[in-house]
């Protein structure tokens, strides 16, 4: 293992600023080469963030003997099948979210990563809040006794990331608001939980806003020049059922009214006790039947981006623990191709 570990990027785009930035902070990593299609936009990565190397494909990079790991932060439509390149290249690979355009994809790019013998994570940031982990800990200790019900929910009043661009395009995302925003969400939530066994899934999508043009939030770079049509939901809606009896409800909108900009939350329903994660409130029962309220401890967020790619680095260093497993990753995808899969037919799906 090379020290520093060699980062190359595959996609110039706005989330490869922060990234660049959150591997550069390892003190034993460093992004060398960067690739986009666009000439300008990949100058303007490589000068912002002085990465000496930039290629016009993909495949030049994956060839750079000098690039340990891969990092894709492309449209959804491609990431599977530079995964595999890149894999096939001896390259370890973390890759941005959702992990694919559905599950037999995503089965593909884990069995390729097994036989390849390379690391292969997803970038889940959420997880990483200090709000994530002290919630997590308190599930684990049985402060909440058994969790019954967990209730998820992520509303953008006006979020949809930059009209005309290829988030709203299905045949590039797979989805829309469920695949981008709700897949953080929903891997929130089992995390902090600890309940990865579905055995149903009922979900509704709704396409409200974006398709009339309206529902623009401030994330991505706009390029009107694209004029990708708006053919995904805005609004998405599911019930989800765990083999132990839980449920889970999950609420996840990019344009909806609503008071405030953007309210989300994992509020956890438990019998002897409850909580809403992201606020840090925790509420137990004492013996006179009131309620207590209290903040918990320390920072409401620490840096959710760097510490996914740190995490990534100190495991293939052999530091510490993998957070995002490819057995958990499979998992949320096959609950999001469920929860539109029912949405389509009406139906429950069954697993």
């Amino acid at each position: 293992m090379s020290s520093p570990l060699r980062f190359g990027f595959i996609g110039a785009g706005a989330i490869a600023y922060s990234s660049a930035d959150s591997v550069n902070r390892h003190p034993h990593a460093k992004v060398i080469a960067a690739q986009d299609m666009h000439a300008g936009r990949l100058q303007d990565l490589q000068g912002a963030k002085d990465i000496p190397k930039g290629y016009a494909t993909a495949q030049e990079l994956f060839a750079d003997p000098e690039v340990d790991v891969v990092y894709i932060a492309v449209p959804n439509k491609f990431h599977v099948p530079l995964t595999l390149e890149a894999l096939a290249a001896g390259k370890h690979v973390l890759l941005e979210k959702p992990f694919a355009m559905n599950l037999p994809e995503a089965e593909t790019a884990a069995a390729a990563a097994r036989k390849a013998g390379k690391l292969l994570s997803l970038g889940m940031n959420q997880r990483f809040t200090e709000r994530a982990q002290q919630f997590r800990s308190l599930a684990q200790e049985g402060v909440f006794g058994e969790i019954y019900h967990a209730k998820a929910y992520w509303f953008r009043r006006s979020g949809i990331p930059k009209l005309g661009t290829w988030f709203g395009d299905r045949e590039l995302a797979g989805g829309g608001c469920l695949y981008d925003i709700g897949v953080h969400l929903l891997d929130l939530c089992l995390y902090i939980i600890g309940n990865f066994e579905p055995v149903s899934v009922f979900g509704t999508t709704y396409t409200k806003f974006g398709h009339r043009g309206l529902g623009e939030g401030g994330w991505g770079r706009s390029d009107r020049s694209e004029q990708h049509a708006f053919n995904v939901e805005d609004f998405a809606t599911g019930q989800i059922r765990f083999a132990n009896g839980a449920t889970v409800s999950l609420d996840v909108s990019w344009a909806c009214h609503q008071a405030d900009g953007n309210r989300t939350d994992v509020e956890i329903f438990g019998a002897e006790a409850g909580g809403a994660a992201l606020a840090g409130k925790l509420y137990r029962r004492v013996p006179d039947g009131a309620h207590v309220a209290y903040d918990a401890p320390g920072r409401p967020l620490i840096h959710p981006h760097k510490d996914r790619f740190h995490n990534f680095i100190n495991h293939l260093r052999g530091e510490e623990a993998l957070c995002v497993t490819l057995e958990q990753a499979l998992m949320v995808q096959k609950i999001l191709d469920a929860l539109a899969e029912s949405s389509a037919s009406g139906k429950s799906v069954q697993f």
